[in-house]
């Protein structure tokens, strides 16, 4: 897409819909297994994640799931929230 002019650019993107502008922004945007350690303190990253879920589930007719992702992104910005504990050793906790 770097290689299309700014009007060929306009014209792929009118060619999405906005929910899926909005997935493909959250997948861009999600973290990654293999990144969960490094960025799951990262504020700044968890937020953004939070939020295109947020719009992902509002396009969806989903308001009140996208109101708990929102308030998640409220709670990394205002550091009301801190990071989990690792899935994986959560994971074994449970199988034990």
């Amino acid at each position: 897409m770097f290689d299309l002019t700014t009007s060929e650019q306009n014209q792929v993107l009118a060619e999405l819909s906005d929910l899926e502008l909005a997935q493909a922004l959250s997948a861009r945007l999600a973290i990654a297994n293999k990144d969960w350690h490094r960025l799951k303190g990262d504020r700044k990253a968890q937020a953004k994640q939070q939020i295109t879920s947020a719009l992902v589930f509002l396009l969806k007719d989903n308001p009140s799931e996208a109101l708990v992702h929102l308030n998640q992104a409220v709670g990394w910005l205002d550091r009301s929230l801190k990071a989990p504990s690792c899935p994986d050793k959560e994971r074994m906790k449970q199988q034990k």
